[in-house]
């Protein structure tokens, strides 16, 4: 029997910074109830998807506080919970975590269609830098704001409800890191689940990327590292212009074999449903992307033990090659 799971794809539209927390939560019902219609059990929102995304501002501890959530789920989101259970549909969703000793995540959490939390998530790559560029029109503080995520890369076993799916999660920069997704496609994951509110300019200065461009860039990174891990894949933007800053849409979901199979149209609150064949993970894992069979670990190392880039010697390199020759 064919392992199908409906899942849906809930971008958003942009959420300015003097709209209420009771006005954003009504647009997520909204495109709760829209999936549930269309018979979906499980609804990816993205990344920071009850507020405004603050990252890019200098604020003081006092001005961030509104941001954070403290626990999940809690009164101000409890309605969203309900009735998602209420309609036996699952979420991810990503949040601002406060943690009762003061530290501060990027998170995303799993709920199962019994509105319990089957796996939470905290941010790892973080863009952007830890004060502001001077002179710069956008700035990205992102590292100023939050904490470098501290659970890893865990995939989930899912319930009966989402066909016992491995899942795992990432959020917005993770998923331009092959890395990421290869943790997750060690561990078996058949669907990665990743919100993002990504900036439509460079968010790191200069003039060299716009809105399409990044854009672009948000898609191929979502297929090749589908497929180079035979996955599903569900990214999922908040998007438009929120109080003067641009996010990029490009919300889709990608096949193990990397195709884009649906895909949102506009830079507004969209849903957009796929029937999920978990089974077509097994092509690539039992034969191209066999790790057991075709990965070699022990060369990999470079890839552990250094951040950054070290270039080779010119006298390395002809070391390198005197030993070639003397091997031939």
């Amino acid at each position: 029997m064919a392992r199908i799971l409906r899942a849906a794809a809930a971008q958003m539209g942009q959420t300015q910074k003097a709209d209420s927390r009771e006005h954003t939560l009504g647009r997520m019902l909204e495109l709760l109830e829209t999936a549930a219609a269309r018979d979906a059990s499980l609804i990816v929102f993205p990344e920071l998807a009850f507020t405004t995304f603050f990252p890019p501002w200098y604020l003081e501890d006092g001005a961030l506080y509104q941001y954070f959530e403290r626990g999940m789920p809690n009164p101000a989101v409890q309605r969203l919970f309900d009735r998602a259970r209420a309609l036996c549909v699952g979420f991810y969703i990503g949040y601002a975590e406060q943690t009762p000793d003061e530290r501060r995540y990027n998170c995303s959490i799993l709920v199962d269609c019994d509105g319990k939390i089957l796996g939470r998530y905290r941010k790892v790559h973080l863009p952007g830098s830890v004060e502001p560029r001077a002179g710069a029109r956008y700035q990205q503080l992102e590292k100023r704001n939050i904490t470098y995520g501290d659970l890893g890369f865990p995939a989930f076993r899912a319930g009966a409800d989402w066909r016992h799916a491995i899942i795992g999660m990432m959020i917005c920069n993770d998923r331009r890191w092959p890395e990421a997704w290869r943790v997750l496609g060690l561990q078996g994951v058949e669907l990665v689940c990743v919100g993002y509110n990504s900036a439509a300019y460079d968010p790191n200065g200069g003039a060299t990327e716009d809105a399409a461009l990044r854009t672009f860039h948000s898609k191929p990174v979502t297929q090749a590292n589908a497929y180079m891990n035979a996955t599903w894949a569900i990214a999922v933007a908040k998007a438009g212009d929120e109080d003067g800053s641009g996010l990029i849409g490009g919300s889709c979901i990608v096949d193990p074999n990397g195709r884009i199979v649906a895909e949102a149209e506009t830079l507004a609150d969209e849903v957009v449903v796929a029937d999920l064949d978990l089974d077509l993970c097994r092509q690539g894992k039992d034969k191209m992307f066999n790790f057991a069979t075709h990965r070699r670990p022990e060369q990999y190392s470079v890839i552990t033990e250094r951040a950054g880039v070290i270039e080779p010697t010119a006298l390395s390199a002809i070391a390198t090659n005197l030993s070639e020759a003397r091997g031939r």
